[in-house]
């Protein structure tokens, strides 16, 4: 078991790049039990940081630390992938197989105990994500929502101490986002989940940190009231189309929400109103209107 004294994830200084692109820029980074949300813009470096974290990428330069191991050493990594579990953003799946097959497949590589305990284990599996019933069906068969409950399955094995989940929720309709939801809940009491999402409902729902990423960097790290205080007094809605320079958008009543730079808000004069900023309103302050205003 993992020592609790020790984040479970450690970065220091954490680099990535791709030829002269840097998808990493000196990450620092601490995670222990919970669920933390993963926000950033497409291409902020959110899904290489989870491919570090599942040790498909090596870390380039700096430090990383997992579950109290070091990923380049080769015996620390198997170790570390017995012990945790990865959905990856549009898993590709072998066609040809059954449900039961695939993630039986996977658990096989996770070398989890006999054939019967590990078969348990598979069912176990397919029920909380509610594919049992279609356990016997080809993968090909599958409508996309059910791949990704199938890839979350896969992830789920073994009850991995450290559980990565990049967009989870791609492809689910209301009600399945909703069992998601109550999942990945009862799996933050002892697991860390680390959630990579642009459904910010999801993260008002689930987490009680969020780490926000911009162009490689932490732009923030902190709980999502901290991030929704740093909106206050920022997010107006008036009936007039506002000037440009603002991050807007027109409500079904007519009206246009509107996210303003700190200090230039205009005045509540009746026509315009301030309102209480919601998680998505500090999200698009943090990455959108502050990072134009730069």
């Amino acid at each position: 078991m993992t020592d609790p004294t020790v984040p479970v994830v450690r970065a220091r200084g954490l680099t990535r790049s791709y030829g002269t692109r840097s998808a990493l820029d000196g990450v620092d980074l601490d995670l222990g039990p919970g669920v933390t949300g993963l926000l950033g813009r497409n291409g902020a470096g959110k899904t290489t940081l989870l491919r570090c974290l599942a040790t498909d990428l090596d870390a380039g330069q700096g430090e990383l630390r997992l579950l109290g191991r070091d990923p380049l050493r080769a015996g620390d990594r198997t170790e570390i992938r017995r012990r945790l579990g990865y959905l990856p953003q549009n898993p590709e799946f072998y066609p040809h197989f059954t449900a039961f097959g695939l993630v039986d497949y996977v658990a096989c590589l996770k070398e989890l105990g006999g054939r019967r305990a590990r078969h348990d284990e598979v069912r176990r599996s397919l029920r909380r994500v509610g594919l049992y019933d279609r356990r016997h069906s080809r993968v090909r068969r599958l409508s996309g929502g059910m791949r990704q409950r199938l890839g979350l399955a896969c992830a789920l094995l073994g009850d991995p101490e450290l559980l990565l989940l990049d967009e989870p929720t791609i492809g689910l309709d209301p009600e399945q986002r909703i069992r998601f939801r109550s999942l990945v809940s009862e799996l933050a009491t002892g697991s860390t989940v680390v959630l990579s999402t642009h459904q910010i409902e999801d993260v008002a729902a689930l987490c009680r940190r969020v780490v926000c990423l911009d162009r490689g960097r932490v732009a923030f790290d902190g709980t999502p009231g901290e991030l929704v205080e740093r909106a206050q007094g920022r997010v107006w809605v008036q009936w007039e189309r506002p000037r440009e320079g603002v991050t807007t958008w027109r409500l079904a009543d007519g009206r246009y929400r509107v996210l303003t730079p700190e200090g230039t808000g205009p005045v509540d004069d009746g026509t315009r109103t301030r309102v209480e900023p919601t998680l998505e309103d500090a999200y698009l302050l943090l990455t959108g209107v502050e990072r134009e205003a730069a």
